[in-house]
């Protein structure tokens, strides 16, 4: 029954996909990706869309019907998860901002205050909510917090390919769910995680961009998987790991290195379409 949020979620976004990437298409709303051609973005909105829409006949009835297929983790996740795909959306409606946290705070530091940085704050804030409340005691809190920001930042940082950031998220969630061996942080994220993967295959085939609205939404969905799955221990692992990435990112091309590690290269490419 917990696996019906997943399952519908990813058929509303599968059936308004076309329509709502055709209308961002003629409403302009469209960027070069890193081969100059001009896709739909941000296509994490439709993301968004469907997985709001879903919500009316799911909470619905498990109000009204006595339905169990909604997890109690349902509002941490909602919360976290509209919260930074909106504050991506701003980032998207202004586009040629500051870049990056380095760029954020020198844009802070000359007396303006980017999209970017409005973000960044809105993330921390967002994430000290959704997981305050009893039962995690300080350090969990605080080690949560923590991931679920450097998550959403990082996997912001590794969209700059068709595909990459749903692939790591896709990597990261069967890793999570085998070594614990447990689905239910992957039906407790369902109602995003559903249309990220269907919006996550026209990404991967250069036909949308996910935008920062929907980059922001997979590091969510990546950072709340490691929190509702990880001990402490595991969360600071986590961190001790994605730190060190992000701040590659943040002074080094991932891309780059991506492309001069054969394995790395080989997994980046698949599933995209054949170009010259």
């Amino acid at each position: 029954m917990h696996a019906v949020p997943f399952v519908l979620a990813s058929i509303v976004a599968a059936g308004m996909a076309p329509a709502g990437l055709r209308e961002l298409h003629e409403r302009g709303l469209v960027r070069d990706n890193y081969r100059g051609r001009a896709l739909p973005c941000p296509a994490g909105l439709v993301v968004v869309a469907a997985a709001a829409a879903a919500l009316v006949p799911l909470a619905g009835l498990a109000q009204l019907a006595g339905a169990h297929w909604l997890r109690p983790e349902l509002p941490t996740v909602a919360l976290y998860a509209f919260g930074v795909a909106f504050l991506g959306l701003a980032d998207d409606a202004l586009v040629g901002g500051a870049r990056g946290w380095r760029g954020h705070g020198a844009a802070l530091l000359r007396g303006r205050l980017s999209p970017g940085a409005l973000k960044a704050v809105g993330s921390l804030g967002l994430a000290l909510l959704a997981l305050a409340g009893p039962g995690r005691s300080d350090a969990d809190y605080l080690l949560g917090a923590a991931v679920l920001v450097l998550a959403t930042n990082l996997f912001n940082l590794l969209d700059l390919r068709p595909g990459r950031s749903i692939k790591a998220l896709a990597l990261l969630g069967v890793g999570l769910s085998l070594g614990a061996w447990d689905l239910a942080p992957l039906w407790a994220l369902g109602l995003f995680a559903g249309p990220v993967l269907v919006l996550g295959l026209y990404d991967l085939r250069e036909r949308a961009m996910l935008g920062d609205t929907g980059s922001n939404l997979v590091g969510a969905l990546a950072g709340l998987w490691l929190v509702l799955t990880l001990s402490t221990l595991g969360l600071a692992i986590a961190l001790a790991i994605m730190a060190p990435i992000t701040l590659y990112g943040e002074f080094r091309s991932i891309s780059a290195l991506v492309e001069r590690v054969p394995l790395l290269r080989h997994l980046d490419s698949l599933g995209r379409p054949l170009h010259a």
